[in-house]
């Protein structure tokens, strides 16, 4: 979940649940990087807005929904959850896991308040001027550790790399599918070095 930034004061930076087209119907909050240790536990990369919250939820699942995994989580390491999954018993099931994606049912997760967004639903909308002219679609979103930046794709052009602040993307209309930009001078000229 993201929390769109003010200036001057920042509100809680967001991270990222990641990979999700549009109004996607399971949102995907974690990716399995590799095993840990013997037992079949795992680490994974969680994309919720505090790590160890991917095991808020209850079961998760694969891409398919024809997997489900029950979570406990045992640890931390470097930017990454350990964790056993149900019906990992030893290393070898755990490295094939590798590169799973764990998702869960839009449904299952909490409602946004007012100016919260999950990534999911920020990705793939079309990125519009006030004028309604066209930009491009929002390709991804990131933390740099400074405020949430949305990457911009244009056609015919190189993305634009865009701060996600009340001052650069003034409105957001998730049933339109599209946001609104208000870009300062020069961010997208394509000629900048």
């Amino acid at each position: 979940m993201t929390t769109r930034k003010r200036e001057p004061p920042p509100s809680p930076r967001g991270r990222g649940e990641g990979w999700g087209e549009g109004q996607s119907q399971q949102i995907c909050l974690g990716v399995v990087t590799g095993p840990h240790g013997v037992q079949g536990a795992v680490r994974i990369k969680s994309f919720t807005e505090e790590p160890e919250h991917i095991a808020h939820y209850g079961p998760l699942m694969d891409e398919t929904g024809d997997r489900h995994f029950e979570l406990r989580l045992i640890g931390a390491a470097k930017g990454v959850v350990i964790a056993h999954l149900s019906g990992v018993e030893d290393r070898d099931q755990a490295e094939a896991l590798r590169g799973l994606r764990l998702h869960l049912p839009r449904a299952a997760l909490p409602q946004t308040e007012a100016e919260e967004y999950y990534h999911a639903d920020l990705i793939g909308l079309e990125a519009v001027l006030g004028d309604g002219t066209p930009v491009g679609r929002v390709r991804a979103i990131y933390d740099f550790g400074a405020g949430d930046t949305l990457e911009v794709a244009r056609p015919g052009a190189s993305s634009v790399m865009v701060p996600f602040t009340r001052a650069v993307v003034p409105s957001i209309e998730l049933a339109a599918g599209r946001l609104v930009l208000d870009p300062p001078p020069g961010l997208l000229d394509e000629n900048k070095a």
